[in-house]
C-alpha cells in the first residue's frame, strides 16, 4: 500500500511517502523543510501569519507530490506548535484547503506513540527502550519493547529553549545556566514520569539527534545510511555539545552536514541531548532516521 505521512512540528514539515508490506516500509520519497512554524508561540501564544505562509509554501509543494505518487492514503499530524496556538485553527483551515484533508493535532502522548512505533521497527539493540523525540517545541519520552508501555511530553524543545533562554551569539554563561536549569528541571520530571532508567537502550529521534550523530562521526556530509542506527557516546555528545554552544550561528551553519535552517537552534537541541544522556544514565545513544513518520505511515496501512 503506497501511503503518505506529512509531520508538521515546530521548526519543520516533513513528508514520507512509503510504499508498506506488513512490517516492512519501502522510501519512495523523504523530504524535509524548515518553515519555523512555532517562531514566537512560547511567547505570544499564536502562530504569525509569516509562520503559516511559510508552511502554507512548503505543504503545497508536497500536496503537489502526493497527488503525482498516487498514494491511497494520507495523513498529516500537527504537533506542539499547533497545539500551543491560540489561532490554531487558523492553521488548520489552511491545510485544508491546500492538503484537502484535515491535519490532525495531535496530543504529545500521541505524538510519542508514533515516534516509538516508528523508532523499534527493525531495531536490533535489545529492549526495554527509552525513546526520546527531540523536537522544537516539546521532547516525547517513552518506554516499551515491542509497544509502548509509558509515555510523556514534555515542553522542552530546541526552538523553545532557543527563544526562552539563548539570546547571545554565541550564548553566555549565564544564559546557558538557566537554559541547564530548565532543562534539567523537565528531564528529571519526565523521567519520574517513565521508567527511562532502567531501560537497556536509549534511542534518540529527529534532526537534532541526527545532526549531532553526524558531527561526532565526523562525517563529511549529511549521510542518512550512516548516521540511522549508529551508536554515540555520552563523552561525543558532550564534546559536540560544548563546541557548538561555544560557535556562532554563522559558525555552525559552515559546517558541512548542517542544515542551514537549524543552525540557530541546533545548540539549545544539543543541550537537551547532553542532559537527557546524563538524567538517564545511559552512556550510549542510538540515533535513528525513523520516527513519527514512520509510525504514521506503518499506521495508516494497519488501519487499511
Amino acid at each position: 500500500m503506497r501511503v503518505a505521512a506529512i509531520d508538521c512540528g515546530t521548526n519543520a514539515i516533513r513528508l514520507l511517502i512509503a510504499d508498506v508490506t506488513g512490517d516492512r516500509l519501502t522510501d519512495v520519497s523523504r523530504r524535509m523543510e524548515i518553515v519555523r512554524l512555532g517562531e514566537g508561540v512560547d511567547r505570544t501564544g499564536m502562530l504569525s501569519p509569516a509562520a503559516i505562509a511559510r508552511t502554507r509554501a512548503a505543504l503545497a509543494g508536497y500536496a503537489a507530490e502526493i497527488k503525482e505518487s498516487e498514494a491511497v492514503r494520507v495523513r498529516m499530524c500537527a504537533t506542539s506548535a499547533s497545539r500551543d496556538a491560540s489561532n490554531a485553527r487558523d492553521f488548520r483551515d489552511m491545510v485544508r484547503g491546500v492538503l484537502g484533508v484535515d491535519p490532525e493535532v495531535i496530543t504529545g502522548e500521541q505524538e510519542a506513540g508514533l515516534s516509538f512505533l516508528g523508532a523499534v521497527k527493525g531495531l536490533a539493540a535489545p529492549g526495554p527502550y527509552l525513546v526520546f523525540d527531540l523536537g522544537g517545541g516539546s521532547t516525547e519520552f517513552v518506554t516499551g519493547t515491542d509497544s509502548v508501555d509509558r509515555a510523556i511530553s514534555v515542553d522542552i524543545g530546541c526552538v523553545r529553549m532557543t527563544e526562552r533562554h539563548l539570546h547571545g551569539d554565541p550564548p553566555t554563561a549565564r544564559e546557558l545556566a538557566a537554559a541547564e536549569r530548565d532543562v534539567t528541571a523537565a528531564v528529571d520530571a519526565a523521567l519520574a514520569a517513565v521508567p527511562g532508567r532502567e531501560a537497556r537502550t536509549l534511542v534518540g529521534l529527529a534532526g537534532t539527534v541526527t545532526t549531532v550523530a553526524a558531527l561526532a562521526h565526523d562525517l563529511p556530509e549529511y549521510d542518512s545510511t550512516r548516521i540511522h542506527h549508529s551508536e554515540i557516546s555520552r563523552t561525543a555528545v558532550a564534546r559536540v555539545t560544548g563546541e557548538l554552544l561555544g560557535m556562532t550561528v554563522e559558525q555552525r551553519r559552515a559546517l558541512p552536514v548542517m542544515h542551514p535552517g537549524r543552525a540557530d537552534v541546533i545548540g539549545a537541541g544539543a543541550l537537551i541531548m547532553r542532559i537527557v544522556m546524563e538524567r538517564s544514565g545511559h552512556d550510549t545513544v542510538i540515533a535513528s532516521e525513523h520516527d513519527i513518520l514512520d509510525g504514521i505511515a506503518f499506521g495508516l496501512a494497519e488501519a487499511a
